[in-house]
């Protein structure tokens, strides 16, 4: 059982920046996330692609972004359960929740803060007949441990990012990596598209562009893809591989959260923006673009103020005994468990007497 003050689902931007406002408070946080990494969509989805309404920051990746706040909560040491679906939630006799994954971890605390984005994400799976079959058997749909492609053929399908950037990666990891696309043309960023088509020159990537895999083969393990042309004066291709992974993005859904007693409207989980962002379950609150609200802007920058406003009541729930003043950090500087300390300087004024 992992014991926390607050349990965020989701680990995009909205929970990620949570767990500085909470550590100001002197509230630990520990986040659940059913994708492999920190960082939502700005991870998994568009890493390379520029924000321009984060303030300060007239343009930043959206990578860039979750690395800075990577660096900003790291003084306030959060735990992190990656790779699993937040999945029940239950109320306790002492009014704390405990949230299980599909995997069966558990967490207890007494706050829990959904700031899953749009929700969980799922895989968008390409249109194959039997590709169940081969789930988890050759079939992949993200990319948890590199390691596990080691020395191995793999066959990657997609034309943004995520396609390009593994390709690259797994190029000095794998035996043979192909990348299949249905244009000519890729969705990612310039300097990912020129890398991967020089890798191609050199060997190291094969790449079928104007294609598809429409027809995937194998006993009990998978064995080979069959790639059809746009063209169709061009024969198939048959590949032999280990693995295929279709990387055609994440369609969010708010998955089993739906089914914990929420008011749902628009798949949207209704909070109180008035007080708290709380849910009409006391004790679960909602922020980031996971909530609605009369006026609400699924913006990255309204995430970030539904977490401040959240933690100050989300430590009235903890520490009902207590009464927190709020200090501006140019006050009181920042303090991180991990021991460290940042802090202005402060002026020593001597008297002339």
């Amino acid at each position: 059982m992992i014991k926390t003050d607050i349990i965020i689902i989701g680990a995009g931007p909205t929970g990620l920046f949570t767990v500085f406002e909470a550590g100001l408070l002197k509230l630990k946080c520990h986040l659940i996330d059913a994708l492999p990494q920190p960082g939502g969509q700005c991870a998994e989805i568009y890493p390379k692609k520029p924000i321009y309404d984060i303030p300060a920051f007239p343009e930043i990746l959206a990578g860039d972004l979750v690395s800075n706040l990577m660096e900003q909560i790291r003084p306030f040491e959060p735990g992190f359960t990656l790779g699993e679906r937040a999945e029940t939630l239950d109320k306790q006799e002492d009014g704390s929740f405990i949230v299980t994954t599909n995997k069966g971890t558990q967490h207890q605390a007494p706050v829990v803060v959904i700031a899953g984005g749009l929700g969980s994400f799922e895989p968008r799976k390409p249109l194959i007949a039997n590709i169940g079959l081969f789930e988890s058997k050759g079939v992949e749909y993200m990319v948890k441990d590199p390691e596990q492609f080691r020395d191995k053929k793999v066959v990657i399908s997609g034309g943004g990012d995520s396609a390009l950037d593994w390709a690259i990666f797994l190029a000095d990891v794998a035996s043979e990596v192909s990348l299949v696309h249905r244009r000519n043309e890729f969705r990612g960023a310039l300097d990912s598209v020129e890398k991967a088509r020089e890798l191609a020159k050199l060997g190291k990537i094969q790449l079928y562009t104007e294609a598809e895999v429409q027809e995937i083969h194998g006993k009990e393990e998978l064995q080979a893809v069959v790639i059809k042309y746009n063209d169709e004066a061009k024969e198939d291709s048959y590949v032999e591989t280990d693995f295929f992974i279709p990387l055609f993005g994440l369609s969010p859904k708010l998955g089993p959260i739906g089914n914990w007693g929420l008011e749902i409207e628009k798949n949207a989980i209704k909070v109180n923006n008035a007080k708290d962002y709380q849910t009409n379950i006391p004790g679960v609150f909602a922020i980031g673009d996971v909530n609605i609200y009369p006026g609400k802007l699924k913006l990255i920058l309204s995430g970030f103020h539904e977490a401040a406003v959240m933690c100050q009541f989300a430590y009235q729930i903890i520490n009902p005994d207590k009464r927190y003043v709020m200090k501006y950090t140019t006050v009181g500087g920042v303090e991180g468990f991990d021991g460290s300390k940042k802090e202005a300087k402060k002026e020593v004024v001597q008297s002339i007497n």
